[in-house]
């Protein structure tokens, strides 16, 4: 490997939003700095299903349903 070409690996704290932390590894900062994330997955819809809807564009939707909807399994 090439010298002085990578970033320095270092240890920092990541606080959560509902105040958790903990230690890890990181290019990110510098040595014993804090990230304090705004998204993470207790609070992320893409994590905690929230409001996700089912949108029919075009009417694929129906048309899979009148394909298929009498499949019973």
């Amino acid at each position: 490997m090439k010298a002085e070409i990578h970033p320095d690996y270092h240890m920092i704290k990541v606080v959560m939003t509902d105040g958790t932390e903990y230690e890890t590894f990181s290019t990110w900062g510098t040595e014993g700095q804090t990230m304090n994330l705004e998204i993470d997955p207790t609070s992320h819809p893409a994590w905690t299903g929230g409001n996700q809807q089912l949108m029919d564009r075009g009417g694929r939707l129906s048309k899979f349903n009148k394909r298929f909807g009498g499949l019973g399994l």
